[in-house]
Parts: C-alpha cells; structure tokens; sequence
C-alpha cells in the first residue's frame, strides 16, 4: 500500500461483535488520535455483528479493513454453506447481516500494508501473511515463524497478526512481530486489547479497562443472541487463561499436543 507515512496507527483485532469493548476503545484519545486504525479480522462474529459493522464502517477511510478466519466463514454461511469452525455464535450472527454487511466481508483482503513511523513496511494480517487460520504463538519456533512469514517481501520489516487472542511483541529473523490481543474475547485477562504502533516507542500493548458487569449487562439486553449472557461471561470476562489458550493452540502450531509423547 502506497502513500505517506503513519505516524501512528491504532490496531485493534478480534472484536468478534462485542459492541461495548469496541466502542471503550475507540473512545480512547491515542486511537481517536490516530492516523489510522488498521481492523485485524475476526470482527463480527459475536453477540453484536450488525451494530460493530457500521461503527466501524462510520470510520470511513481511516479504516483498513483484514479479513479474519470468523469473517470469510461468515460470509459462507450467510450465503448457505456450512462452517469447518466450531462456533456456536457464528450461525446466528451471520443470519443478522444486511447484504451489503456481507459483501463488505467478502471482499476484504488477507493482507494490508502501511509504512509505519518508526517501524517501516509493515504488513496487517489476521493469522499469517498467508493463511487466516494457521497459528503461530508468542513461544513458536524460528523455523515455524520463517516458515509462515516466507511469502514476505525482503523490505518487510515488521508484522502485525491476531487470532490467538493473547497480546505479544517479539523478534523473529529481524523482523518485528506484534499481536494486539482481542478487543472483545482475550484470552488471560479481561479488558479490551490493543496496539498503538509509530512515534519513538514504536510498539505500545493497550489494555482499555471495562466495567464488566455493565457490558455484560448490556450485550445480555441489546442482543438478540439466545445464549448471550453466556457468551459475556465467559469472553468479556476472560474465563480462559492464557494457559489455557496456549494448551489449546499448541497443537496446530505443530508442538505435541497434551498428553502426547
């Protein structure tokens, strides 16, 4: 992607239709503040697709949209197909969307690309540059990372990804890999997660507290989800611990699963 450089971008990954976390965030000055807020995937599928999805298309064009994992799955069932995805929320909430919400969907990009001040070319994925599903984690291997950041053009210098709902920063073959965490369902501690990339830090891991009894009250009277109450408690209040995230992502990283020799 051309054009000038950000001198600061907000990233903000895996809403997953949780309205109240993303507008928490969005209400904090460095991401109002910001050039561009760059949208890593998974945005919709959750208790409040619909209303996410035009908050988010209100941004207009500081928005850089990625396509998720949950949101090409979506999209196929919206349009009757079937999902390979496990999850309960995903069916009713594609079953919400206007038709102009689902080919918004549709029609977004595996990749996005911006020169970041203080980071140079870097590009936005979901999972990986290449793939919207496979994992890597915060602990994966140097040769897993140069294996799925080998479609990446040499003047790449950073990579931003989501889907593990677990925030991180690290190096992987000189190259600087960010993960904002999830907005709407983190994994090892409640709140809303996020990054703020350019300037002299370079790198900020955001964390944008909520009152969680108020937006798990909120989601319960504002959606029509059948088991939203149990969606809230369990996502908005972070039931699941980073080990147990890691424990059960482990596995398609390539690592032994538990209990295997």
């Amino acid at each position: 992607m051309s054009g000038r450089i950000a001198e600061s971008v907000a990233v903000l990954s895996d809403i997953h239709g949780v309205l109240p976390a993303l507008e928490a965030v969005l209400a904090e000055p460095d991401v109002q503040a910001a050039d561009r807020i760059v949208l890593t995937g998974d945005i919709a599928a959750g208790p409040q697709p619909v209303e996410t999805l035009d908050l988010l298309s209100s941004l207009g064009d500081r928005a850089v949209w990625v396509r998720g994992n949950a949101d090409r799955e979506l999209v196929t069932l919206a349009r009757g197909g079937t999902g390979d995805i496990p999850d309960q929320v995903a069916p009713w909430a594609a079953g919400q969307l206007r038709p102009d919400q689902r080919e918004l969907l549709a029609g977004l990009p595996l990749a996005a690309e911006l020169d970041v001040a203080g980071l140079g070319r870097t590009v936005f994925c979901h999972a990986t540059p290449r793939d919207d599903q496979e994992v890597v984690l915060v602990d994966s291997s140097l040769e897993r990372w140069a294996e799925v950041l080998s479609t990446l053009e040499d003047g790449v210098s950073a990579v931003v990804c989501g889907h593990s709902h677990m925030p991180f920063l690290r190096l992987a073959h000189r190259r600087t890999v960010v993960n904002p965490g999830s907005v709407g369902m983190p994994y090892g501690g409640a709140g809303a997660h996020w990054a703020l990339l350019g300037g002299a830090v370079r790198v900020s891991l955001r964390r944008t507290e909520l009152d969680l009894d108020a937006a798990c009250a909120r989601i319960v009277a504002e959606s029509g989800y059948p088991n939203a109450a149990e969606f809230a408690d369990t996502f908005v209040r972070s039931r699941y611990s980073d080990a147990d995230a890691l424990t059960t992502f482990g596995p398609r990283d390539g690592r032994p699963g538990p209990g295997s020799g």
